[in-house]
């Protein structure tokens, strides 16, 4: 959400924001809070000036009462009876308009750095570097159901059975595996001063539209039925949401966390959840990195946050590359986003396992996350987030790229003291 006197002094800059992002149906927005914002200016001032006379008239009653001037001081309190009711309409007015200035704000999208680049969606997102070979093997590399299919890992047709598309039962060495990978993620998150936290697994609807955009989270959460709870999609929903109406001492940041949990997803307009597969789907896991810091280190943190996930990837030897995210397929909320993509042998391509985001001071300023400065000076705290690792995504690309031709899979040194001192899974 914006500071509302960035509108007051320099609207175009917002429009300008707007445009930039392709989302021109908001430009009306911008008007409609800006004159719901004189309203309620004057509405406040009003209502000041009538709180100045109530509590002048209100002191001459009591010294009027005094002097024995009954008629006169009654005649005072019926001026202060009707003072508070006028007073009583303006501050009902003030709501109203403030609850009409805070809707179409939260609508608004947060402005964006000026290197992002300029694009209408991820088809224009710009690639930035890649990260060790993408090898294409000379044997097939089967869909990576089939891998874990004959490995005895994965048990599809019972969770459409239990849960539905979009769910899965992973099982013997592969699930371990599973275990394995968010283990040795959360010890290299530990090893790099991070403090972990396990998190609620839900979250109230206040803390919901602190973190994200309205048409996120319809699109994302799952509700609890007959209860102010939501299911997180991710463990940075509630990670953010443990610091709101907070007042941070300045000395005490950057806060740096990295979190599990697992993540439940609706996945609205994903074009239907593949019945095989485990890329898109309700439900899995993830080591997450959430940074709360001063504004003028976010972007240094930026750069550390996506550098890990990269790093991370790459001492499992799985080839990456980092790509810019456009401002078309930005989300509402973020000032600046990357993307961590891991190459697929199999398709001979490279898709999403991790997304890094600068996010400013919009959930901050949404949730009430302050700072305290030295000279006593508040002001707003900067978020960022980033995967580390979410399986069973991850296990795609890990799985192809570590098939070897007989069948079996090749675990990477790092994994092996999770995965009971074994070098190879088949």
């Amino acid at each position: 959400m914006l500071d509302i006197n960035l509108l007051r002094t320099d609207p175009e800059k917002v429009r300008e924001n707007i445009r930039k992002k392709f989302q021109d149906q908001k430009l009306p927005l911008v008007d409609e809070v800006i004159q719901f914002d004189r309203d309620y200016r004057a509405a406040q001032q009003q209502a000041d000036e009538l709180r100045s006379q109530r509590k002048q008239k209100s002191k001459m009653i009591g010294g009027l009462m005094a002097k024995g001037r009954q008629d006169e001081a009654e005649a005072l309190k019926a001026e202060v009876a009707a003072l508070a009711d006028g007073l009583e309409a303006l501050e009902k007015k003030e709501e109203e308009l403030k609850a009409e200035i805070r809707k179409r704000m939260l609508v608004i999208p947060n402005i964006i750095d000026d290197s992002v680049p300029i694009g209408r969606d991820d088809s224009e997102n710009v690639e930035i570097q890649r990260y060790g070979e993408p090898v294409v093997p000379d044997y097939e590399i089967p869909y990576h159901v089939d891998i874990m299919e004959r490995l005895s890992g994965i048990d599809l047709d019972a969770a459409r059975e239990t849960s539905g598309n979009g769910f899965y039962y992973l099982m013997g060495d592969i699930a371990r595996l599973h275990s394995a990978i968010l283990s040795y993620a959360r010890d290299f998150m530990i090893d790099r001063g991070f403090t972990y936290v396990v998190p609620p697994f839900m979250i109230h609807g206040a803390v919901v539209t602190g973190v994200m955009s309205f048409a996120e989270m319809e699109n994302m959460m799952y509700k609890i039925e007959g209860e102010d709870l939501y299911l997180i999609g991710t463990s940075e929903h509630s990670m953010i949401g443990k610091f709101i109406d907070s007042i941070l001492d300045e000395d005490s940041l950057p806060r740096t966390l990295t979190s599990y949990s697992p993540c439940f997803r609706k996945e609205v307009g994903a074009h239907g959840i593949e019945e095989r597969g485990v890329y898109r789907i309700h439900q899995f896991e993830k080591q997450e990195m959430i940074v709360v810091c001063k504004p003028e280190d976010s972007m240094m943190w930026f750069d550390r946050l996506w550098q890990n996930t990269v790093d991370f990837f790459r001492t499992l030897d799985i080839p990456v590359r980092t790509l810019e995210c456009c401002s078309g397929d930005l989300a509402d909320l973020k000032v600046k986003s990357l993307d961590v993509e891991a190459w697929s042998p199999r398709q001979q391509k490279y898709f999403e396992v991790g997304s890094c985001s600068n996010l400013g001071d919009a959930q901050a300023r949404r949730l009430q996350i302050r700072v305290k400065a030295k000279d006593g000076r508040k002001y707003f705290a900067h978020t960022l987030n980033n995967t580390c690792v979410a399986p069973p995504r991850m296990l795609i690309a890990f799985l192809e790229n570590n098939l070897r031709a007989d069948g079996t899979v090749s675990i990477p040194e790092p994994l092996r003291m999770y995965m009971g001192g074994k070098d190879h899974i088949g």
